[in-house]
């Protein structure tokens, strides 16, 4: 599963990649988002969905995508 702030919250890591790239010579970079990836064996893949609501993210700052 990929975690990810929501569009609009304040990204305090991606500021600080986004400014320390140009300072190392990389240019054109922009909107710079550091998220987290949480990886996770289930019996029941069915319970994911409850576990990233309940536990896993914060609904109320963070968006999620699950991948299989």
């Amino acid at each position: 599963m990929l975690v990810k702030p929501k569009a609009g919250i304040l990204d305090p890591q991606g500021q600080a990649v986004e400014r320390a790239l140009p300072a190392l010579g990389f240019t054109g970079v922009r909107n710079v988002h550091v998220g987290r990836l949480i990886e996770l064996e289930l019996e029941d893949p069915g319970q994911l969905r409850e576990m990233c609501e309940r536990l896993l993210t914060n609904p109320l700052i963070e968006d999620y995508e699950i991948q299989e």
